[in-house]
């Protein structure tokens, strides 16, 4: 490979890297949003410790979920 082809490739790579880390954003922030609406909570009083709770609270939910699914 040429050193041109290279960095077309890699500037390829770098723009598919940057589109899966633009769509995890966007997922994260849709779960977030939903996940505050579905529960009526006021964006204006989280703080950083309710939302670290309110997440740690979440992933121990759904991993009891996955287990009871698995079983």
């Amino acid at each position: 490979m040429t050193k041109t082809s290279i960095q077309k490739q890699e500037a390829k790579l770098k723009e598919i890297t940057q589109k899966i880390k633009n769509e995890k954003n966007k997922i994260e922030q849709r779960l977030g949003k939903q996940v505050i609406n579905q529960a009526n909570l006021d964006y204006a009083n989280l703080s950083n410790d309710q939302i670290k709770s309110l997440s740690e609270k979440i992933a121990e939910f759904l991993k009891q979920d996955q287990s009871h699914n698995q079983s």
